[in-house]
């Protein structure tokens, strides 16, 4: 066999290794959105579930290619009909219901937390803090969107929707937030 043919071959076998064990982490990802998405606690008019924690966690963990893209098949999964929304929801309406302009806000909090893995940060309760502070950062722009999207569907004030949508969820998502945040880092030293 000829060199140059000796080496696609090793690169054969590398990329494929590479993109099963990628799409494998994507799924996971999708996975765990999904069961934490199901994970449902009816005590406010949108109900409580561990959705932020799940995406903030999965941004964090898996990196900016494979965190956005679960999320993005997350999303997609729900729009073309699996029941993968929280309460067992699915398809457009349940995108264009109050909690939709959220769900698309997702991408944002799985991005941010992300690229927070980008900052050569090596001391790991840095890394947890800053991890952290990103996360908070995704939420905002999540809740943003969400909330625009609360108030131009139900023609509401964005006050009303703040109250409504993101105000009762702050400390919950804080602590939700946290513990995403120290798994991620804890789990990358494990692993990486």
């Amino acid at each position: 066999m000829a060199v140059s043919e000796q080496s696609s071959a090793k690169r054969g076998k590398k990329f494929p290794q590479s993109a099963a064990k990628s799409i494998a982490q994507t799924a996971l990802g999708v996975a765990l959105i999904t069961v934490c998405a199901w994970v449902t606690i009816p005590v406010f008019t949108i109900p409580f579930t561990l959705q932020t924690f799940a995406v903030a966690f999965v941004g964090a963990f898996l990196g900016w290619k494979r965190g956005v893209s679960a999320v993005a098949v997350y999303i997609l999964m729900g729009l073309i009909g699996v029941s993968v929304f929280a309460g067992f929801k699915s398809g457009v309406a349940a995108l264009a219901g109050p909690t939709g302009g959220y769900i698309v806000g997702f991408v944002f909090l799985a991005l941010f937390p992300a690229l927070a893995n980008l900052l050569p940060i090596t001391k790991t309760a840095k890394r947890c803090a800053i991890s952290y502070l990103f996360m908070l950062i995704g939420l905002a722009v999540c809740y943003g969107f969400g909330t625009a999207w609360f108030v131009l569907m139900y023609d509401c004030t964005v006050g009303y929707a703040l109250m409504t949508c993101v105000v009762p969820y702050l400390a919950a998502d804080f602590v939700k937030l946290a513990v995403a945040a120290l798994l991620a880092v804890r789990l990358q030293r494990k692993i990486g």
